[in-house]
């Protein structure tokens, strides 16, 4: 038996009760996913990859501020330490993503608006955050965190995932000169110093349409909500429009979107925000997000060998390079990112 598994049992043994045990799919996760039995009910055993404190733990503390805030999260029943093991609610089977991807589109459209008013619902937690001392108000996407995640992104895109390995992702990578890495290097911090102004919100920090989920009941429900922390009131709009797209959205509907959520926002007592001011800040976070998105699929690609996340790096790459296009600005970060998706 291996150790996972082996954790699992002895922490049934030690209720006295058995279950059997199914294995979840964990996406990009380090932690393994299990549906067992529980109390007469099937829940979700989150398995860690080593024991945690469940007072400093950041998933047990954030889902006490969203369930705090009316926020739809999986509901806890057990928790184990020493064994790094998370007893919850199941939520089924029900992805959004696939949800949006076989539905109707006046169906995919309520729903994605569903998806937004739950960001705006989240922001709305952002006093409560700090009322609480939960360790997401005492995270934030300033500059460092921003241009690490830049960082991030040029070692394991441009090494990690083009050069490294047996068979490299081109007969013919293009290495970043020394010249190159230092302008790139001075265009990220000059958009990383411009997004940690706008920083000042509570948001998830991973919302995509694989992080939410439809309940049994047809309700929408937030998962991986683990790293949320304070940000620019675009981030998490950002993540659920452009995340993981393979064909880029039109300025229109984008612009649509973005009058959708800054009127929930409005609805919801949120302070007024422009619209031009808001698409101005939404470019600069697309930039950021989704070259930060590339990184993440570069590195789960090559190194953990999830090659199902290659066919949206380029996309990314088309998303953010519009988006330099649509501010006049970044004409490195244009031009490196024109080279990779004619090369």
């Amino acid at each position: 038996m291996d150790p996972v598994h082996e954790r699992l049992s002895l922490f049934f043994q030690r209720l006295g009760e058995v279950s059997d045990v199914e294995l979840l799919t964990a996406d990009a996760s380090t932690r393994e996913y299990f549906r067992v039995a529980w109390k007469g009910h099937a829940a979700v055993a989150c398995v860690y990859p080593e024991p945690f404190d469940p007072a400093t733990l950041p998933y047990l503390d954030v889902t006490h501020l969203f369930l705090d805030a009316g926020l739809p999260v999986a509901n806890v029943h057990a928790v184990d330490g020493p064994l790094g093991i998370i007893i919850q609610e199941d939520l089924g089977d029900r992805i959004l993503r696939n949800e949006l991807d076989a539905a109707t589109p006046d169906r995919r459209s309520r729903l994605m608006n569903e998806a937004i008013t739950l960001i705006a619902r989240i922001q709305v937690a952002t006093d409560t955050a700090y009322e609480m001392n939960s360790i997401a108000s005492r995270q934030k996407f300033d500059f460092e965190k921003l241009s690490w995640e830049l960082d991030f992104f040029k070692e394991h895109y441009f090494t990690t995932y083009r050069l490294g390995g047996e068979h490299p992702c081109s007969p013919f990578p293009h290495e970043l000169s020394p010249a190159e890495d230092a302008a790139l290097t001075t265009e990220f911090h000059e958009l990383c110093r411009e997004l940690e102004t706008f920083a000042a919100v509570l948001c998830h920090r991973d919302f995509h349409t694989a992080n939410l989920m439809l309940d049994p009941s047809g309700k929408m429900r937030i998962i991986d909500h683990q790293d949320a922390r304070i940000g620019s009131p675009a981030y998490d709009l950002v993540s659920l429009l452009l995340d993981r797209i393979t064909e880029l959205p039109s300025p229109e509907w984008l612009a649509n979107r973005r009058h959708y959520f800054l009127d929930v926002r409005r609805r919801l007592g949120l302070p007024k925000i422009d619209e031009d001011e808001f698409a101005y800040e939404f470019r600069l976070q697309t930039i950021q997000r989704c070259l930060k998105a590339a990184g993440t699929f570069s590195y789960q690609s090559a190194v953990r060998g999830k090659t199902y996340f290659i066919p949206y790096i380029k996309p990314m790459f088309g998303i953010a390079r519009r988006a330099c296009q649509s501010l006049g600005r970044f004409p490195t970060v244009q031009a490196i990112l024109t080279r990779e998706l004619e090369g």
